[in-house]
């Protein structure tokens, strides 16, 4: 089935089964490999886009069911500047960086939402992403310091 799908501000046309997790067609159809492939069960994060304003788990999404714009990773800010990914890198949050794109994802979700997030908003919205080094607490900081910039 032909699909016609805007990422990053592109307009694409795939043709692949409606059912296909977005997930694979980002990264295998489309070749944008900066969301990562976790648990394949939306309990971990590690794959989280958005879709339209909403942070989505790109592994259980449909493709078919994709009617908004989806921004991944590489579209969050051409240059990696985002207020997200500029705390990220000053608050040296990753380790093993694997979660990163989905958490970066989620937290820009949240500041999109909320200019100024509670710190228990900020531990309630990023509880469904998984990071495997432990960096919470760096997380949490870059949060707060992405909020003063958004």
């Amino acid at each position: 089935m032909r699909i016609e799908l805007t990422i990053n501000k592109r307009s694409y046309t795939v043709e692949v089964p409606p059912e296909t997790p977005l997930l694979w067609v980002l990264r295998d159809v489309i070749g944008l490999t900066g969301t990562k492939y976790g648990c394949g069960i939306a309990q971990c994060g590690a794959c989280t886009v958005h879709v339209g304003s909403d942070a989505v788990r790109s592994c259980i999404t449909a493709v078919g069911d994709v009617a908004k714009s989806v921004t991944t990773i590489e579209g969050l800010d051409a240059d990696g500047n985002h207020p997200v990914q500029r705390a990220w890198r000053e608050e040296r949050v990753p380790q093993c960086g694997y979660c990163q794109a989905g958490q970066i994802m989620q937290a820009a979700a949240l500041l999109a939402e909320m200019k100024n997030p509670s710190d228990q908003q900020i531990s309630d919205a990023m509880a469904g992403n998984i990071c495997r080094c432990g960096c919470y607490q760096r997380i949490q900081s870059a949060v707060r310091r992405a909020s003063r910039e958004v």
